[in-house]
């Protein structure tokens, strides 16, 4: 793409060599639930804690989150375990108060092309030491996702890092299709890091770790894990989020495979 060279850059979020992992639940339901899910993220030596305090859902009558109460419970819990805290901004008006509480802003799959948003991140967090996740859309092609990186970079917005987070297709069994393809096409044509999300592609946390398995094999820079400490009580996607011994074990099911890449899971 114009303006975006071959290769992988690494940045603040994504550093040479490395596989890194992040993780925490789908929303920030109370201080106690999000305090007690970033006690097993460090637990089990992960430096980055997610977690949803705005939530674009389909339906008006789900959950939408706690709002700027979510993120002052974010950046608490984050100082408090030592841990770096990535959430989404869904309205520009919001993005300096985000910036507040988060090292890292993502863009969800349903503001890919909210060109609004990504110029006004891009020129808010350049210059600064904040990165910024951009998910592909769920019907957007290669193209459009890194045109949309572009937004970001030319505004000024210099750490950006892709999330392949899965397409809709005719399938059904699974709640998107992850397109492994993409992660390999978007390192060809950008040097722009790539992560995956396997939990929103799978929509089921019995395929959460061999997707992940298979992310690193197709050189993937990370992972964003959803994580519960109950996920059968969790307000937001709770039948995808890993719980406490699938979190815990990750690391060591994933080392071999990283090793084999040349790449250690941080």
């Amino acid at each position: 793409m114009d303006g975006i060279a071959n290769g992988s850059t690494p940045n603040g979020l994504i550093q040479a060599g490395a596989f890194r992992i992040i993780a925490g639940p789908c929303t920030v339901e109370s201080y106690e639930q999000l305090s007690t899910s970033a006690k097993l993220v460090k637990q089990a030596g992960f430096e980055y804690l997610r977690g949803g305090a705005f939530k674009p859902r389909t339906s008006p009558y789900s959950f939408q989150g706690l709002g700027e109460e979510g993120l002052k419970i974010l950046s608490q819990v984050g100082r408090e375990q030592g841990l770096k805290v990535v959430t989404e901004v869904l309205d520009p008006y919001d993005i300096e108060l985000v910036m507040e509480h988060a090292e890292v802003l993502q863009i969800g799959t349903r503001n890919m092309a909210n060109f609004a948003l990504l110029k006004r991140v891009g020129a808010a967090i350049a210059g600064t030491d904040h990165g910024v996740i951009l998910k592909r859309g769920f019907a957007a092609t290669v193209e459009e996702w890194l045109l949309a990186a572009e937004y970001i970079t030319s505004a000024g917005g210099e750490n950006v890092v892709l999330c392949e987070r899965g397409i809709r297709t005719f399938e059904t069994s699974t709640r998107f299709t992850l397109d492994l393809s993409a992660v390999q096409v978007a390192r060809r044509l950008s040097d722009l890091p790539v992560v995956v999300d396997p939990s929103h592609a799978a929509g089921r946390r019995d395929l959460v770790l061999p997707l992940s398995r298979a992310a690193v094999a197709v050189d993937a820079d990370g992972l964003l894990i959803e994580s519960h400490h109950e996920p059968q009580e969790a307000l937001c996607d709770g039948e995808q989020a890993l719980p406490v011994d699938g979190l815990l074990s990750l690391r060591e099911a994933l080392e071999p495979f990283a090793a084999a890449m040349g790449r250690k899971v941080v």
